[in-house]
């Protein structure tokens, strides 16, 4: 068996300020990991890390960028996937693939909007966070959604059984537990 991390966050940029007005849900933001020490995550995101604009699918990294600058005041909710190795392989190229090619992909704006509204809405080459690593997990089999994928938000995935609970807290003391400070 394989294990692929999911890590839900909430920081205080302005788009996830925004996401938890409206929703009020615990975390705002969703992530895939394929490492215990969570150092390539994956998502749709900002890809420069300082505006909102440009986003799409993109490599995160807990050791710099915003993730770094605001590591103290981030809450997190870690689980973990067991998989059988095929499957962590499938999701795991899927992910490179899309990543690979990410100048072909943008951030799903009126998806996310739609999504507020549970109205399913897919846009060729087009992701927020919970669409993108709830189309990798999809495709791959990984595991059963209980809703389309561009309806899954950060907050669906405490409710799905297949996760195990890893970590709940700041992202900088999951940092230290994970044994990654010497990256920061």
């Amino acid at each position: 068996m394989k294990t692929i991390y999911i890590l839900l966050t909430k920081s205080d940029s302005i788009l996830s300020r925004i996401i938890h007005f409206i929703t009020m849900d615990s975390y705002t933001h969703v992530s895939i990991a394929f490492d215990e020490n969570l150092e390539q995550l994956y998502s749709s995101s900002r890809k420069n890390g300082r505006t909102v604009l440009p986003a799409g699918p993109c490599m995160e990294q807990i050791s710099c960028g915003y993730y770094r600058k605001h590591a103290s005041r981030i809450p997190c909710l870690l689980y973990e996937l067991q998989v059988d190795e095929e499957i962590y392989f499938q999701v795991k190229r899927e992910v490179q693939r899309i990543i690979e090619n990410s100048e072909e992909y943008h951030y799903n704006i009126f998806g996310l909007l739609l999504c507020q509204f549970n109205i399913p809405y897919h846009r060729k080459r087009h992701y927020f966070c919970s669409q993108f690593v709830s189309e990798v997990l999809d495709k791959s089999g990984a595991l059963k959604l209980p809703k389309d994928t561009s309806l899954m938000k950060p907050s669906d995935y405490m409710c799905l059984p297949e996760l195990s609970y890893r970590f709940q807290g700041r992202l900088w003391d999951l940092v230290i537990r994970q044994g990654t400070m010497a990256v920061m």
